[in-house]
């Protein structure tokens, strides 16, 4: 597979793993309550801070858990305004890139730059991403092409899903210059192969073709009486005698009948009486099959009338005036060809496609007026999504209970949509945001506040979507440049850390008030943190009697082990030395 080479690569292709690992901590909750220092349990979280390092915080509680991931990175116009740096140009990336490319990255052009930027991060959202997963990234012509190429590299090219234009702009200026870009591009990639995306709810002008002019139990639409795959499916390929003219109807050449023999049979009795007949029609069939006579199958007979024309056609004449025709019928009063019924509670929902117009999923101009109606009139962001849109890739790839990730937050719109949805489907999405400039409380939070609680005045007021979140800032790192502990990290928070690090899941909630050293029982091997901030710990016969979990196997950390080697193995005791055997994330 062609993968992408720019200044730098080298330096960033593993940096992912060379991140420090920081803690979240909490600043505060929201909810109907308001603003409050009680931590009200909330799953939607709102984080401030540099996304890499954010990313790395969540992947002891969310590797592998996202459902949909959303990211409307710095499309690296050159373009710069006072709240959001749209090129890597931005002073906080600047610095990034002097810490981790070196000296070198003074001289990489803004491609490289915004590469070197992008690619870890990617790596980053790929192992927090679920099984059956998805992420959605927007950008425009200036990065598409190289953003493809390391997604590719990064997912997997057989994880591509589509190239989604979406028409961002209702209207062009006549004196705009050049071919006027109209569209954005919307990445998409599955974290495995043949992911399939949610249908969309069907619209009036779908529905509007099902009629019921039979007065069928339901409404229904003309379709074609035939399938493809006439030469492997020949059982199918056979004559139906009509029973208004006689004529004997195949189907169109290399298709055969949508359904088996016998249940045509009883479909076509509901006209009239029909029987199977053998009437040596071998060269029809293989001509419509499209191989030689010789070759064509035997045995298989005909449907035709058990009766006579006229009495087979007057008691089909009935049928068709009293109603309710059988699933196949005839056109044209009976006199036509046939065809078969497809019923509107049967089609599902509409499919996706990789055109979003502007109509179904909302523009740059709605997303503007959005944020003023929001923020009373005032400009708080110049390039927001609107929450159609987002709601659109909600809508095809999560389900009522989803966890939903934005790492470029922004001014929110990703939180926006899901609150919309839950509000109106009643369902229980959770969102993850990440933003790192200042305006992520500013603007990104104060937003998400307005949301909840509703905005605008008069006839422009919009309810509040109720729900909840909390605010994070990035804590201290758990592990220092030395190898040692941070003590200032609370212990819970090293627990939960040293559990994902050796079960790679997220440390269990409920812990048992009798085994406060006990972190959980992962495929029969129960895990242990014997850690005091203030004392010395030390894995002995007196530690081991407190132990009360029955497993195959036990890995115990503590500063000090005093019992023998021999006897842990006996027991199936691993015992791992603190700090030195915590491995870094």
């Amino acid at each position: 597979m062609p993968t992408l080479e720019w200044i730098g690569k080298e330096k960033v292709v593993n940096h992912h793993q060379e991140v420090p690992y920081r803690v979240l901590e909490r600043q505060y909750s929201y909810d109907e309550a308001g603003q409050h220092a009680e931590d009200n349990g909330s799953e939607n979280m709102i984080i401030h801070g540099d996304n890499l390092e954010a990313l790395k915080a969540l992947l002891p509680r969310y590797e592998g858990k996202v459902k949909c991931i959303y990211i409307d990175p710095p499309y690296n116009t050159g373009n710069e305004c006072w709240v959001y740096n749209d090129n890597v140009n931005d002073p906080k990336i600047k610095k990034w890139l002097g810490e981790v490319v070196g000296k070198e990255g003074e001289d990489l052009s803004r491609h490289d730059k915004w590469l070197c930027m992008m690619y870890p991060r990617l790596k980053l959202l790929q192992k927090l991403l679920a099984e059956d997963g998805t992420i959605f990234i927007s950008i425009d012509d200036t990065e598409y092409a190289n953003l493809k190429l390391i997604c590719d590299e990064i997912f997997g090219n057989n994880c591509f899903v589509s190239n989604i234009s979406w028409q961002r702009t209702y209207s062009t200026r006549n004196d705009s210059k050049g071919i006027v870009n109209e569209v954005e591009h919307l990445l998409v990639y599955s974290k495995q192969p043949g992911w399939n995306p949610n249908k969309l709810p069907r619209t009036e002008e779908m529905d509007s073709i099902y009629k019921n002019p039979d007065n069928d139990r339901t409404s229904w639409a003309s379709d074609n009486p035939f399938a493809p795959g006439a030469a492997t499916h020949q059982g199918m390929v056979y004559a139906i005698q009509h029973p208004f003219t006689g004529k004997m109807l195949y189907p169109t050449n290399s298709r055969c009948w949508t359904f088996g023999q016998e249940q045509m049979l009883e479909i076509m009795r509901g006209w009239c009486d029909y029987e199977l007949r053998d009437i040596n029609d071998a060269k029809e069939r293989a001509a419509v099959c499209g191989v030689p006579e010789s070759e064509v199958r035997e045995g298989v007979q005909a449907i035709v009338l058990s009766k006579s024309l006229e009495e087979s056609a007057a008691q089909a004449k009935e049928v068709y005036q009293r109603g309710q025709w059988p699933r196949f019928f005839f056109t044209k009063g009976g006199k036509g060809g046939i065809r078969r019924k497809t019923y509107l509670k049967n089609v599902g929902g509409k499919v996706p496609t990789n055109l979003w117009p502007y109509s179904e999923t909302g523009h740059t101009d709605e997303a503007k007026k959005e944020i003023l109606a929001i923020f009373n009139g005032k400009a708080t962001f110049d390039t927001p999504k609107p929450s159609r849109f987002i709601e659109r890739i909600l809508q095809i790839a999560s389900t009522p209970d989803s966890l939903i990730l934005d790492s470029f937050a922004g001014s929110g719109t990703t939180a926006h949509a899901v609150l919309n949805m839950n509000r109106a489907d009643g369902g229980h999405r959770k969102f993850i945001l990440v933003e790192m400039m200042d305006y992520a409380g500013s603007i990104t939070a104060e937003r998400v506040k307005r949301v909840i609680d509703g905005y605008g005045e008069d006839k422009k007021a919009v309810e509040g979507t109720g729900g909840h979140f909390s605010y994070y800032e990035l804590g201290p790192v758990l592990l220092l440049p030395d190898g040692n502990l941070n003590e200032e990290v609370g212990a819970q928070e090293i627990r939960e850390y040293v559990y994902y690090m050796e079960a790679k899941e997220p440390m269990p909630i409920e812990q048992p008030k009798d085994e406060p050293y006990f972190m959980g029982l992962c495929r029969n091997t129960a895990y242990y943190f014997y850690y005091e901030r203030e004392s010395i710990t030390t894995l002995d016969y007196a530690f081991l009697s407190t132990i009360q979990t029955k497993a195959e196997g036990y890995i115990i950390y503590a500063d000090l082990c005093a019992i023998p080697l021999g006897t842990l193995r006996n027991h199936n005791i691993l015992f791992k030395k603190i700090p030195r055997d915590i491995a870094r994330l």
